[in-house]
């Protein structure tokens, strides 16, 4: 196991790991309201949080997608604003931390990035809430440097379904689509984690740019709503997107299910929100776990997932997306971002290439976002800005 573990670092210091998901800008709200002295990332905040630069270096990530989440019961302006405060704590990570981190807003920039020895810095918008049902609101996101924006979080929005709410408009409305179409003009990429499967199909038929996954696993091998089937990972070819696997245990580990449902209700019965990643809420967590000891995911756990994504989609259509600080708990050897080479070592134990691990760490990412580059600036010759509204579009027939 030590000589794989050479190797992973080996190959990660060329093909580093573009990670589609971290939640470390709204782990820094809940802390700490965006101090970030008291979270200096910096130096070690294995006492906090998942993430730091060490780890980061010592996980061989060079691109992370950060995700500028907000809750999905935060709605209208209230979710915009909390979505714009994420975005600036992002560029504050950057102001203070240039010798590490790199703004990118391209392909080119995450390839710079990689050969001055800098992680990559993007942001993803996680949830449809945060524009508030406008083109406008979408438009204005990508100016500020988000390049995708997953449709829903946990619930549904007036547009799109959720995988973990009750179906509403049956996936996407007419303005859902318009939507996706949107995101094509503009280049920011189509996330589908976190919806519904209907929406996930509804934004594959409509959808000129390829998609991602930015933190989904396979649903044959851990039947939970937030998974992708198998008839949609069989779509990603002709697509060209990627599903980037997830660390989470109650979407990867079939006996882990049942679990955090129970440790949910525990944090909801202190009154707290169940993905609270505060000290107190750490603390619960921590309680409620050495009173149950959970079932526990494994490197191997995840392995599996992604020996069964690239068998369905393919080795060009698979990535990694860890969720890391937005999740209280982690697999065996993945427990922060200083994993990653454990993973590829699990992999090169299974006899993937050197050639399959670049593709799933670096090069399929890459690809994806020079592709949706490429995407939008053939259909902004061809069309103007969409100022269609919810209103016009998802009106009920007369």
């Amino acid at each position: 196991m030590t000589d794989r573990l050479d190797l992973a670092r080996e190959l990660l210091a060329e093909y580093p790991v573009v990670d589609g998901h971290n939640d470390l800008p709204w782990a820094l709200r809940e802390q700490v309201n965006y101090d970030l002295d008291a979270r200096d990332i910096a130096t070690d905040q294995s006492a906090h949080l998942h993430t730091d630069i060490p780890r980061l270096r010592a996980g061989g990530v060079g691109a992370q997608f950060w995700s500028v989440y907000v809750r999905s019961d935060m709605a209208g302006d209230d979710a915009v604003s909390a979505t714009l405060e994420q975005i600036d704590a992002v560029a504050e990570l950057l102001e203070r931390h240039p010798a590490d981190l790199r703004r990118a807003l391209t392909a080119d920039d995450m390839e710079t990035a990689r050969s001055e020895g800098r992680i990559a810095s993007l942001m993803g918008a996680e949830g449809g809430h945060s524009i508030h049902n406008s083109l406008g609101t979408l438009r204005a996101l990508h100016t500020l440097g988000v390049r995708y924006m997953t449709l829903t979080h946990n619930d549904n929005i007036a547009w799109a379904d959720s995988a973990t709410d009750a179906p509403g408009v049956g996936g996407l409305s007419p303005f859902g689509h318009e939507v996706v179409r949107e995101m094509n003009r503009t280049g920011m990429l189509v996330d589908l984690s976190h919806v519904a499967a209907t929406t996930m199909r509804d934004a594959l038929t409509t959808s000129t740019a390829p998609v991602i996954f930015s933190h989904s696993s396979a649903r044959a091998i851990c039947d939970h709503p937030r998974n992708i089937p198998d008839d949609v990972l069989g779509r990603l070819p002709a697509n060209g997107g990627i599903a980037m696997a997830t660390f989470v245990p109650k979407f990867v580990l079939p006996e882990a299910v049942a679990w955090t449902r129970s440790a949910d209700e525990n944090m909801r019965a202190q009154g707290l929100h169940h993905l609270d990643t505060t000290e107190r809420g750490m603390k619960i967590h921590a309680a409620f776990e050495a009173a149950n000891p959970r079932p526990m995911a494994t490197v191997a756990t995840i392995a599996d997932h992604l020996d069964h994504m690239r068998e369905v989609a393919g080795i060009d259509h698979i990535g990694i997306g860890g969720d890391y600080d937005g999740t209280a708990f982690l697999p065996q050897g993945l427990e922060d971002v200083a994993g990653y080479p454990n993973l590829i070592a699990e992999l090169l134990g299974r006899g993937w290439s050197t050639a399959d691990l670049a593709k799933l760490t670096w090069q399929n990412a890459v690809r994806v976002l020079r592709a949706a580059e490429d995407v939008a600036r053939d259909l902004r010759t061809r069309r103007g800005p969409s100022h269609a509204t919810i209103e016009q579009l998802d009106a009920p027939a007369a």
